[in-house]
């Protein structure tokens, strides 16, 4: 009974440790914190949108078109007599699925190509190393458009672009990280024990390559933003009238001299999202460094 209790408490502490490692992380990491509060404050602002919002982000009021900024319209209203606080409020919900969306595919797909190019090797490296230098020829966003313009505008395509274009950069640094951790003991170890490759791939290679794989996907979400916002300016993205920020700031640049508030209000939502992922990734790049 005693060494019961003894096993009891000794996977208790282990199952704890992480979590109050990831505590003392977080309470020490300043920018992880900011980064996680207006991440989460935009999270929050999607899922009560339409508690939140004071109008129906389509619906027009052409007799307030172009209103400045009033305590019925805090935001103004846009070309359309549309209230821009609704339009940015439910845009949120658009860009964080761009974000989400945009990363997991190229992480996912990354990710396994890059673990089983750098454990297997030959071959299989050979040719997921011709993959990249094919999708490296051509300039990221210029391929992004052309895949786009070839599958038609919309949301479905830009993840689709998104998929094949941005596996690249996670194939790199997990199939380098993969070279380095299947010469080190604890896998050499595994090998002589006989253990199936897979077993050593899932149980000992991929919990040591999705930390750097997740630190750099919180970075690469802030070009995922960008890129889905340059997509929806030139008209290939998020199609009117949904409301999305890309596509405010391509609707409000024609009136920028005149009614400034129809991009500055959704450009800085943008800037805002992004600056609390760079903000996220900084902070789990120190604590990563801290830990090593």
């Amino acid at each position: 009974m005693t060494a019961l209790t003894s096993t009891q408490i000794s996977m208790g502490q282990r199952v704890t440790a992480p979590l109050r490692r990831l505590s003392r992380d977080l309470s020490q990491r300043t920018t992880l914190k900011i980064g996680l509060a207006i991440v989460l404050g935009w999270v929050l602002v999607a899922l009560l949108a339409p508690w939140i919002s004071p109008y129906d982000p389509v619906y027009q009021d052409l007799t307030t078109r172009l209103a400045p900024m009033s305590w019925a319209h805090p935001m103004g209203t846009d070309n359309f007599g549309r209230d821009i606080l609704s339009r940015v409020i439910y845009s949120a919900r658009v860009d964080l699925q761009i974000c989400l969306l945009g990363v997991i595919f190229p992480f996912i797909i990354g990710t396994v190509l890059g673990t089983f190019s750098g454990y297997i090797g030959g071959w299989c490296d050979a040719i997921v190393m011709r993959l990249i230098d094919i999708v490296l020829a051509f300039p990221f966003l210029v391929l992004m458009l052309a895949i786009i313009t070839i599958l038609g505008p919309g949301l479905s395509s830009f993840f689709i672009a998104m998929a094949l274009v941005g596996w690249v950069s996670y194939a790199r640094l997990v199939r380098a990280r993969v070279l380095v951790l299947k010469q080190s003991d604890f896998v050499l170890a595994a090998r002589s024990l006989g253990y199936s490759h897979s077993r050593i791939i899932c149980k000992h290679l991929l919990p040591n390559v999705l930390t750097d794989a997740v630190v750099f996907s919180m970075s690469d979400v802030v070009l995922v933003l960008l890129n889905g916002a340059a997509i929806s300016y030139l008209g290939l993205g998020v199609q009117p009238p949904v409301a999305e920020w890309g596509v405010m700031v391509t609707e409000g640049q024609g009136f920028i001299t005149t009614a400034w508030w129809l991009t500055a209000f959704p450009g800085l939502a943008i800037v805002l999202l992004a600056v609390g992922f760079s903000f996220i990734a900084d902070g789990l790049s120190e604590n990563r460094g801290g830990t090593q």
